[in-house]
């Protein structure tokens, strides 16, 4: 599709220009016809392919001035020379419309401008800021209002090509002309003083003063790409369950939309001189999920003691990275990690290793039993992704990931639940294909199955759930919306709304699984349902050496790590630790069927008794919970961060005392006793 469209686009201009020099009216016309007709698909359904135009610098905007260009040179060689000054005109008229068209681009810098604050914000009132919606897309567009203002021009150039009519000319051009002007009005009017946004210096103040009047004490500081947000909202629960005043504070201006819903204020901060700004206000805490290279510049800031929390642990490399050092303290679930930092020797001392526990993990159910005899026995299959270093062992899914599915598959009791990693085929091309081969085999298993479905009752009811819980998390702002009127449509919200989604979230999920038939497999690759809920469903985990499967033992259910590392299989449980209690599968599958065995009947499970001592091991002791765990802990390093400032303001006003009052000068030493001046 792509090549074909690129093949008409580039044949229209190709018979445009022949048309134009031989002149050829017939063939001028199909030319730009067919120029006009391949732009119409480029952009309804060929999105990537404009992308790509963009970038080799034969964008629209070039493209529309070549249509309109050849049309010009066919007029006049159309026509006799004495004839010329008869168009003169409408190449007057035509140059004028571009000249308005990168005014209005000019202008449009300029508003985009006074309409980028410094700090973007959500669940913030910002009324105070002037904030007002955007432009329309056409007006910020370059492209899209080129074509769409130039297109009664290129008409009516059209139309006097055939009939040798000026005034057809004339008339697309008079109707582009003012739509040109109306739209460099409609920016003008938004650059007048009253109309204007807050500037940079008075958001900047607006910050600090919001910052006095809201007083946080705890943060959460993430830095990433768009994939990564799931890293920062696996915290966002546990954060606002703190008695303490939370708030989350960004970096990438891409990320505020991407962060879950919270009523957690947020904060992002792109300048490091903005960032800096937190320094003298009262946040003493941010808690770090993840490292980046904007990690090193909040770290700079004194005032503030820096905890790294992760975004879940497990035996890799990347669970002790010697960035860590870098923070007070690294918190962690359990003993397990606490002993993988000491064998890792990568600076990290034991006194700054604080055990927290997973105060994400008290949305897993415990088991209950095995599946009832009869019914189906859910297995989750959650690969992880490739990961950086292209070691085979990071993912099953290349080299295991089809045979454990057609194993599973094989069995008629089985329904699989299929959840890859969001970040699978980013690096390896070839995890991609593998991701999509394993889809294609779970859709062709629902082909070959039948058996009763839900009634239309039970969809009734889901998109009921849906509709309540997308009210209530949904950003209400156009799709067209920029920053600023983001920041407008997103202000405080309503007391009680974290409740009421909380309430929302879990009809959600019972409404979502009550819609599926009890047999079908399901490839999970939405937000919705998310890990946890899988857990809850499954009877089973198969996964890779991941935080997955550490995140699992809190539910005491039987779990299996499939082994691509080629290693033995004792050297693959003394290698990570979080395989000791799994049943270990090696790439052709061969163990599946007595893996389901063992499910089915509990009394040939060997490795019950060790998944209980695992999960205390990696996980920590289940009372207190960990989220009193991870409250006590934020309490702890609030109450040092707040020493801390109390030493270094003592410490400032003794080596630099405030002037006290003049006081008379004391007599010179010539007047003092013998004995005083030789002391002196």
């Amino acid at each position: 599709m792509r090549l074909l469209v690129l093949g008409v686009l580039a044949t229209a201009f190709a018979a445009q220009a022949v048309g134009a020099l031989l002149p050829h009216v017939p063939l001028l016309l199909a030319g730009t016809v067919g120029s006009l007709a391949a732009e119409g698909v480029l952009h309804r359904w060929q999105r990537g392919m404009v992308s790509l135009f963009a970038k080799s610098h034969v964008d629209v905007a070039v493209r529309h001035v070549l249509r309109d260009l050849l049309l010009v040179v066919g007029l006049l060689r159309l026509g006799e020379q004495h004839r010329e000054g008869v168009y003169a005109p409408l190449v007057a008229g035509l140059l004028v419309f571009y000249a308005l068209h990168w005014a209005i681009q000019a202008v449009s810098v300029l508003v985009r401008r006074t309409r980028t604050p410094p700090v973007l914000t959500r669940n913030i009132d910002v009324s105070a800021l002037r904030p007002t919606p955007a432009p329309p897309v056409l007006l910020r567009r370059p492209g899209h209002r080129l074509a769409a203002f130039g297109l009664p021009a290129t008409a009516g150039l059209l139309a006097t090509a055939a009939t040798d009519a000026p005034g057809y000319g004339a008339a697309g051009l008079a109707l582009s002309l003012t739509a040109a002007l109306a739209g460099l009005g409609a920016l003008l009017v938004r650059l007048l003083p009253g109309r204007r946004p807050a500037g940079e210096q008075e958001v900047l103040a607006w910050f600090e003063a919001w910052l006095a009047r809201y007083r946080p004490t705890v943060g959460l500081y993430f830095s990433g790409g768009a994939s990564s947000a799931y890293q920062a909202n696996m915290w966002l629960e546990p954060l606002a369950r703190l008695e303490e005043r939370p708030v989350i504070v960004l970096r990438e201006r891409h990320m505020v939309q991407r962060i879950a819903a919270t009523d957690i204020p947020v904060v992002c901060l792109p300048k490091v001189s903005t960032l800096m700004r937190l320094e003298h206000s009262t946040l003493r805490v941010l808690l770090h999920p993840s490292n980046s290279g904007k990690t090193s510049q909040v770290l700079r800031i004194p005032t503030i003691k820096h905890a790294f929390v992760n975004h879940g642990e497990s035996d890799k490399l990347s669970s002790c990275n010697p960035y860590a050092k870098a923070y007070d303290e690294v918190w962690v679930a359990g003993p397990a990690a606490r002993e993988r930092y000491a064998l890792a020797e990568v600076g990290v001392e034991d006194k700054d290793v604080v055990e927290v526990g997973r105060p994400q993990l008290d949305a897993v159910r415990p088991y209950a039993g095995p599946p009832a005899p009869g019914g189906f026995t859910t297995v989750l299959y959650a690969p992880t992704w490739e990961g950086w270093d292209g070691n085979p062992g990071n993912t099953s899914v290349v080299e295991a990931g089809e045979n454990l599915v057609r194993a599973l598959l094989a069995d008629p009791g089985v329904r699989l639940l299929y959840k890859p990693h969001p970040l699978t085929g980013s690096v390896d091309p070839r995890a991609r294909a593998a991701d999509l081969r394993v889809r294609e085999l779970v859709r062709a298993a629902n082909r070959r199955r039948s058996g009763p479905r839900p009634d239309a009752s039970a969809a009734t009811c889901l998109a009921r759930r849906t509709a309540e819980l997308d009210r209530l998390t949904a950003a209400g702002f156009r799709s067209a919306a920029d920053q600023l009127e983001r920041m407008l449509r997103q202000p405080a919200p309503e007391p009680g709304r974290a409740g009421a989604v909380r309430r929302a979230t879990a009809a959600w999920e019972e409404a979502y699984w009550a819609s599926l038939p009890a047999w079908e497999h399901q490839v999970v690759t939405d937000a919705r349902p998310p890990l946890y809920a899988c857990f809850n469903r499954a009877d089973l985990l198969i996964s890779d050496v991941s935080s997955v499967i550490s995140d699992f033992l809190a539910s005491g259910k039987p779990y299996a790590v499939v082994n691509t590392g080629g290693l033995a299989e004792d050297g693959f449980r003394k290698s990570f630790p979080t395989v000791a209690a799994a049943t270990v599968l090696t790439p052709d599958a061969a163990g599946v069927p007595g893996l389901l065995d063992a499910v089915r009947h509990p009394e040939r499970d060997e490795w019950a008794g060790e998944r209980a001592a695992l999960a205390l091991r990696l996980l920590g002791p289940v009372e207190p919970t960990s989220l009193e765990r991870f409250a006590g802990a934020v309490r702890d390093l609030c109450a040092t961060a707040g020493a801390h400032r109390a030493r270094m303001a003592e410490r400032l006003a003794a080596e630099h005392p405030l002037p006290g009052p003049r006081r008379r000068p004391a007599p010179r030493a010539a007047t003092a006793a013998p004995e005083q001046r030789d002391h002196a």
